[in-house]
């Protein structure tokens, strides 16, 4: 297996990331430029759909690379860059980074922090759209390659399911996409570590609501009415235990509840009629996702029951699991341990019970999800925190990993 040789990042000092000579060259120049793109984007986020000026920005810079063909437009704010090789006839791999921000305050004080109050990069996707514009620009001028390059900027992936939308408006088809690529910071993992599990990555992530509905009454005369809240709380014991007593403990799976919503603070003798229970459910497997589902509608409807009350539940399905195919996230791994180093690659950590609209995209093309841990001591931020911040020097290693990763796909040729 190949590790890296002796003095391969000579001029391209990436604290223990190494890169081969001609990527070492090409990002030594860019580096500083593909930093200040990072930090012109974090300094104005913009929520999902609503992406107008990142996605400016980037069609700018696809332009200023010479990439061959730029789509806008799809899905509200989404981009196609179209990069084709020296040789045209051959396969088409995307490679795909993340729009949109969060509804977040952010707490940090840096120069480049967000300009617009309650919207925040708290996920790393302004680093995630700088690096795949990095690798454009270098396959660009390193063109020995089959087939086609896109580079896909899309829209809404927190909870807007960007992915799907770009899908129902032919993505796949328009540019023939036959595998699909994406890099994800990890505060978790060490930092420059890479993890492709041959498999789940990320667990499927539905919404789940639930309605406890009766007559109400007077707190002080309870026994001549319904107690809703009462029932709620018999119903939230009683689903906790689908996934105790139901589900294979070989199988993972989660359901948490984020809120109830029931009566008036100042009716504080007044038994309300109606509780709304708000909550998500995580799954990896599509049978476990099943189950937990019918039971979670037997569950509510009969613990309801029980207190003279109806329960109902809407199981809204939204990102299904993500799951990489074993192929694919070989060849990632293997892009990985080229620039890297075999002791920096991963193919069989846990999956995590977050969930993400990748998902979509890998359950119609071949393709991998890839983790490039940002983690330094334990130090870094979790995603999604208003402390979060990317961290520049992942620009050129997650650039240079696309690269890679499509030169592999295209069967370049490279010294």
């Amino acid at each position: 297996m190949h590790t890296n040789p002796a003095g391969a990042m000579a001029g391209l000092p990436l604290n223990g990331i190494c890169a081969v000579s001609e990527l070492a060259d090409h990002f030594t120049v860019r580096r500083a430029a593909l930093t200040d793109l990072r930090r012109a984007l974090h300094a104005c986020p913009e929520l999902g759909y609503k992406e107008v000026q990142t996605a400016s920005t980037i069609a700018e810079q696809l332009r200023a690379i010479g990439v061959d063909e730029i789509h806008q437009g799809i899905a509200g704010t989404g981009i196609v860059g179209v990069l084709r090789g020296e040789r045209g006839d051959g396969r088409t791999v995307g490679l795909r980074a993340e729009l949109d921000a969060l509804a977040m305050e952010e707490a940090n004080e840096v120069s480049w922090r967000s300009t617009r109050p309650g919207v925040m990069h708290a996920c790393g996707h302004d680093g995630h759209m700088a690096a795949l514009v990095g690798a454009m620009g270098y396959l660009a001028e390193h063109r020995q390659f089959s087939g086609q390059v896109c580079a896909i900027f899309q829209p809404a992936e927190e909870g807007g399911a960007g992915a799907q939308a770009m899908i129902a408006e032919g993505l796949l088809e328009r540019f023939a996409i036959s595998s699909v690529y994406s890099i994800h910071n990890a505060p978790w993992i060490p930092f420059g570590e890479v993890v492709a599990n041959a498999g789940a990555m990320m667990a499927a992530a539905d919404r789940l609501e639930i309605l406890i509905e009766g007559a109400g009454g007077h707190g002080g005369i309870p026994h001549k009415g319904t107690d809703a809240i009462l029932a709620a709380a018999a119903v939230i014991q009683a689903v906790q235990s689908i996934v105790s007593r139901n589900v294979d403990p070989l199988d993972a799976a989660v359901i948490s509840f984020g809120g109830i919503s029931a009566g008036s603070m100042e009716q504080y003798n007044v038994l309300p009629g109606r509780v709304r229970i708000i909550g998500t459910v995580r799954t990896f497997r599509a049978e476990v996702q099943d189950l937990i589902e019918e039971l979670l509608r037997r569950a509510v409807a009969n613990t309801a029951a029980a207190f003279d009350t109806r329960g109902s539940v809407n199981f809204m399905r939204r990102y299904p699991a993500t799951v990489n195919a074993p192929e694919k996230a070989e060849i990632a791994l293997s892009a990985a341990e080229g620039l890297f180093g075999a002791n920096k690659i991963h193919k069989d950590m846990p999956p995590s019970t977050a969930g993400e609209d990748f998902a979509f995209l890998l359950q119609a093309v071949p393709g991998a999800y890839i983790w490039l841990g940002q983690g330094s001591g334990g130090q870094s931020e979790s995603l999604h925190s208003p402390r979060y911040d990317f961290d520049d020097r992942l620009i050129v290693p997650a650039a240079a990993l696309f690269v890679r990763i499509a030169e592999k796909e295209l069967a370049a040729r490279h010294t």
